[in-house]
């Protein structure tokens, strides 16, 4: 325990000392979404419907896509309040589900771009996750999640990326999770298989549009204080609870303003937190790097962040063996 104290406290100070250099020689290079057309997915609750509002006070024209029209409705009005300029600013909705028919979902955008402007930043924030261990998990669960996580994203990117090509300039931003990036959660084989699919999506395409002048940003947010949360709440196995109490939960906005700066300045992850930011740096492989101090950072950090890793997934197991014990002890004694 020492130790990783230990560990943890020489990461911190590192850290720091990236952060300093970076005040130094580094400066962000935002980009402006004033007056530009912003869409997002899922942007009726959580973290779409926070995005959007960030739009707002940014300038830019919104349109949020989703389901449920009055959540929709009550979602735009909260919008509204928060533009920039609210005489030449616009906000509108678009009720349709994503994973549907990829046809019609062209039409929708193509009518989108008519009426709004065309599309300068696409945000992928619709999604949802099921706790159950595989073989407990539907077969239906499975592609409901397989169809909103990934294809939904994946067709809503289709749609956009060829006007974004024409124009030579936009921004695509997909919602992952830490489970994007962490497969070892108890209960999560459906859940962590869509969001690492997500990654490597955004990686392909980073590497396609870059040259367009496109940026790819992929959000890994930890757990997150909305509605579908809540939700799964009720249903999450005790070893999930479990390993989730290791990190705290955060306010959708705080990372509906951290996905939006770092998308605006290219980034390509964007993460909250002293664990984002470990996970980060020991699974970033191959993934594309912003700038030489991000590079070094993730050099210097990697080989730590891979020991301290390595105390989180020990607990995890400790976990996971005393609540299979538990109940094996409840069993015999019933």
């Amino acid at each position: 325990m020492i130790l990783s104290i230990k560990l943890i406290i020489t990461a911190i100070v590192l850290l720091i000392i990236g952060l300093i250099i970076k005040l130094i020689f580094y400066r962000d290079r935002l980009k402006s979404v004033k007056n530009k057309h912003v869409v997002i997915t899922g942007g009726s609750s959580g973290i779409g419907k926070s995005v959007a509002i960030v739009a707002a006070k940014n300038g830019a024209h919104v349109t949020i896509i989703a389901r449920n029209v009055e959540k929709l409705e009550k979602a735009k009005y909260e919008i509204m309040q928060a533009c920039k300029n609210k005489d030449t600013q616009r906000v509108e909705y678009l009720s349709f589900d994503i994973t549907k028919n990829y046809e019609e979902l062209q039409k929708a955008f193509m009518e989108l771009e008519k009426t709004m402007g065309p599309i300068y930043m696409l945000v992928n924030c619709a999604g949802s996750s099921v706790c159950a261990k595989i073989e407990d998990t539907s077969t239906s669960d499975i592609h409901k999640m397989v169809d909103l996580n990934f294809l939904g994203t994946y067709y809503c990117i289709k749609a956009v990326v060829q006007s974004m090509k024409t124009a030579r300039d936009g921004i695509i931003v997909l919602t992952s999770s830490q489970a994007g990036f962490i497969g070892s959660i108890y209960g999560y084989s459906a859940y962590c298989s869509v969001k690492f699919a997500l990654r490597g999506l955004a990686e392909s395409m980073a590497m396609e549009l870059t040259p367009h002048n496109i940026s790819v940003t992929l959000c890994l947010p930890p757990d997150t204080d909305t509605p579908g949360f809540a939700e799964e709440e009720l249903s999450k196995l005790l070893e999930t609870k479990l390993i989730s109490q290791s990190s705290s939960l955060v306010k959708p906005n705080v990372i509906a303003n951290q996905l939006f700066k770092d998308a605006l300045n290219g980034k390509f992850f964007s993460t909250v937190g002293m664990e984002g930011f470990l996970l980060c740096t020991v699974s970033c492989g191959m993934s594309p790097f912003t700038s030489i101090l991000e590079l070094l950072v993730q050099i210097t950090l990697m080989g730590l962040s891979r020991l301290i890793s390595a105390f989180y997934l020990i607990s995890f197991q400790r976990i996971i063996l005393k609540c299979m014990k538990t109940r094996d002890k409840n069993k015999k004694s019933e």
